[in-house]
């Protein structure tokens, strides 16, 4: 399936799609997508990387979630976090204060399993 096809519906972001291929490049060729609904806001696609990084990104509705995982030539779809999906995350180096907002100046955070 080429990278911009999609249902008529839907037209896909050429930066998004972009931005997944990119991702996909970086982290092992492939991924899997966690479409999660955030409300009035759309959708929240976590990517897992086939190395276990996480990216995401986020699209409008459902409907474009989709349409984006069945664009991207490497890209699967999970519904939910399973078992064999979490046990694959392994945080990138710096993830944690990334991820801390108002904390994001302290000093001690717990090292990620791929952190020494």
């Amino acid at each position: 399936m080429s990278a911009t096809a999609a249902p008529a519906s839907v037209t896909l972001s050429p930066s998004i799609v972009d931005s997944v291929k990119g991702f996909l490049a970086e982290h092992g060729g492939s991924a899997t997508a966690v479409p999660q609904p955030l409300g009035r806001v759309g959708v929240r696609v976590t990517l897992v990387g086939a190395d276990g990084v996480l990216g995401d990104r986020v699209v409008a509705d459902m409907e474009t979630a989709k349409a984006l995982v069945a664009a991207i030539e490497g890209l699967s779809e999970s519904d939910e976090w399973d078992r064999e999906l979490i046990s694959k995350v392994t945080p990138e180096k710096g993830h944690w204060a990334r991820m801390a907002g108002w904390v994001a100046k302290q000093t001690r955070f717990p090292k990620g399993r791929n952190e020494s």
